[in-house]
């Protein structure tokens, strides 16, 4: 999978280094002043935790603490997001999408320097060497990110490169292999999910027996064995109704559905990570002809290690997995190939 030149998978900063302290840090934070009475909290990026929080008072809020070493944090105030920025033992200060302060938001600050500036260079080419020209500058900013997170492994700086980086393209052997090398990753909560559901997508792969789950909705439950294993093949849609992909991926669908349903194929949608009043609305607008499974959440996410949707998963007539992970053609094919066997 390639990264996009335009990609904003980071922060943009700015920074400077005072080192006042090896403990204690000072946040300071320049807002508006209609949030003045409002809580700001500094959020732990990983575990999710508030570490720390102050009362906005003349468009500024201020934090004072000790760390034991620094943290990857998200700033929040009054329920919104206000950007991530490197809680370290210094001096920081936020605002108008700028942080200074800290060695690890300097050596970020200088990564997206050098990369906005490969950007604008790349934009002020002719239009007619741009596309010849895209790979040259693809490359000069992957590595320049290579080298940031392979310089910052055992920091937070180099964990947020990793997890949203390379560790999305690995297997379980890879990112085992990269705890290996750099054992504070294995630290990380997001880290410890991953490999979590590396482990369960291997023990749901293809040629493995499915694994039940249970979801209640409307004082109603509902359990995948409902439907799988019962002698039939079984075309579960693991979708949302604001995921875009999965919307688009229905088309092919109801063309197999349309095709094979008479034959014996059962659909069944799973809604996760979305409200069931929006996944009904879904179900409505869309014109999905086939069951549902409502308000599923993260429960058949976990069970399966699904980490993106669609996820859409063929079950045999015995409850084998067939095929998994499979879109467009390749879905068809696989579809098509088991349901020779129906007769």
């Amino acid at each position: 999978m390639k990264r996009s030149l335009f990609y904003a998978a980071g922060m943009l900063m700015l920074a400077s280094c005072s080192q006042d302290s090896k403990s204690s840090y000072v946040v300071t934070v320049n807002t508006d002043e209609n949030l003045n009475d409002k809580t700001a909290y500094i959020i732990d990026f990983d575990t999710e935790e508030k570490l720390d929080s102050a009362v906005v008072a003349d468009g500024v809020a201020t934090f004072t603490g000790e760390i034991d070493a620094p943290r990857l944090v998200a700033l929040s105030i009054d329920g919104k997001g206000f950007g991530d920025f490197y809680l370290e033992a210094d001096s920081i200060l936020v605002g108008n999408g700028a942080v200074e302060g800290g060695e690890l938001n300097a050596k970020n600050q200088a990564y997206w320097t050098e990369r906005m500036a490969a950007i604008e260079e790349f934009r002020n080419l002719p239009d007619s060497v741009q596309q010849s020209r895209y790979e040259e500058f693809q490359t000069r900013i992957n590595d320049a990110e290579d080298k940031l997170r392979e310089e910052n492994m055992d920091n937070p700086l180099g964990y947020y490169y990793f997890v949203y980086g390379p560790a999305r393209r690995m297997n379980l052997a890879q990112l085992d292999s990269a705890i290996a090398a750099h054992p504070s990753l294995g630290e990380y909560k997001r880290i410890q999910k991953m490999r979590q559901a590396f482990i369960n997508q291997e023990e749901t792969s293809e040629g493995k027996m499915f694994k039940d789950f249970e979801v209640t909705y409307n004082d109603s439950t509902f359990r995948l064995s409902d439907y799988v294993g019962k002698g039939k093949y079984v075309l579960v849609d693991f979708w949302a109704s604001w995921c875009g992909p999965c919307i688009r991926q229905t088309a092919v669908i109801k063309d197999l559905y349309k095709e094979y349903g008479p034959k014996g194929l059962e659909v069944i949608g799973v809604a996760v990570w979305d409200k069931p009043e929006d996944t009904l609305k879904g179900i409505e607008s869309h014109e999905l002809p086939w069951k549902n499974i409502i308000n599923a959440q993260s429960i058949p996410t976990e069970i399966y290690g699904i980490q993106g949707i669609p996820c859409i998963i063929l079950f045999g007539p015995d409850g084998k997995i067939i095929s998994r992970d499979k879109q467009n053609d390749d879905l068809r094919n696989d579809v098509a190939k088991a349901m020779e066997s129906v007769k």
